[in-house]
Parts: structure tokens; sequence; C-alpha cells
């Protein structure tokens, strides 16, 4: 089986490699995430992900697109559903493209190992583009070795980012901070 595995980041990509080669498939990591911002988090990431492949002889194809004017320009109108109106679906329609066009039968990404993550959209969604692409969706829930993942990283001294990527999901982590220093400042916006 040729496997493409869309590869969020370097952290979230520890256990679903961990699992797939044990069950004997070779991925091969596709970074393609114009979704992460500011640039020096989007470089973080991407070269985290770069030094995760080398250390784990990994194949890792870098979609090398930052993507900020795109992403505001589709996100603006509807910031609570930006992740399903445009964050997933850009990242794994292109993946899907990506893998049609190389040679792919399979695909997978680690966006289902992330708690995080709205894994039951993401795995409806690449049901769909499987049957549009005809390439088969290797579904795993990643998510029960998201703890053993996240200390394997630490371990392996990878770059671990706070927040899931775009900027707005930097606020909503800052969130109870931001209310408490407006009650703490008076400050109304």
């Amino acid at each position: 089986m040729k496997l493409l595995l869309h590869a969020c980041c370097a952290p979230c990509s520890v256990y679903p490699v961990d699992t797939l080669r044990k069950e004997g498939i070779e991925p091969t990591l596709y970074w393609f995430n114009p979704n992460i911002h500011p640039y020096m988090e989007y470089r973080n990431r991407r070269e985290a992900l770069r030094e995760y492949s080398e250390m784990m002889n990994l194949d890792c194809i870098f979609d090398d697109c930052y993507g900020l004017d795109e992403f505001c320009k589709n996100v603006i109108g509807n910031l609570k559903s930006r992740c399903t109106l445009y964050c997933y679906p850009v990242r794994l329609r292109r993946a899907f493209e990506y893998a049609r066009d190389n040679g792919y039968d399979a695909i997978s990404s680690t966006l289902l190992y992330s708690i995080y993550q709205n894994h039951e959209f993401i795995k409806r969604y690449m049901e769909k583009l499987s049957l549009e692409f005809g390439i088969e969706f290797v579904y795993r829930d990643f998510r029960v070795g998201f703890r053993e993942g996240q200390a394997k990283a630490r371990e392996l001294g990878l770059y671990m980012q706070k927040y899931c990527g775009c900027v707005f999901s930097e606020e909503d982590r800052y969130k109870e901070k931001i209310e408490k220093d407006k009650k703490r400042y008076s400050i109304s916006c």
C-alpha cells in the first residue's frame, strides 16, 4: 500500500506514524497547511516536521504555501466555522489531489490524532473525498494514543506548538486570560 499521510505538524505525526508502521504501512508525510499563522509559527512547524521526518527516515513532501491572504479571504465571513468551511477542506482536498496525481492508493491524516480537532467532520469529509477521488481512506482513530504521542514528541525534542494553527485559534487559547485582563484593567472592546 502506498499511503500519503497529511501531516499537520510533527508532534501530531508521531503516534500515527508509529501505528501505521506497526501495521506494516510505510507512510509518506505530506505538508500542506496554509492555515498556520503567523509566518514564524508556520516556519517552526514546517521545520519541526522536516527534522522529525529525517530522524525517523520518512519521506516527506513539502507543498510549501504560506497562505495568509487566502486564509483571511476565505474565513472572514464566518470565523466560528472557519475549520469546517475552509481549514480542513482546503488541506484535505489538496492532499487527495496530490495523492491522485502521484500514484498513491491510500491516504490518511494526522488531524485524526488530535483531541482538539473536529474528528467526526474530518472523518466524514475524508470519506467523501475518498469516493470522489477513488483513493482508499485509511481511517484510524489515532486519538487513543494522544498522550503517548505527545510524550514521545517531547522525548524527541520536537517543537511543541501551543495552539491549533491560525491566529483565531491562538486567541481562543488565551480567551480566559483576555477576559481576566479586561476585568482587571477595566478594558472594554
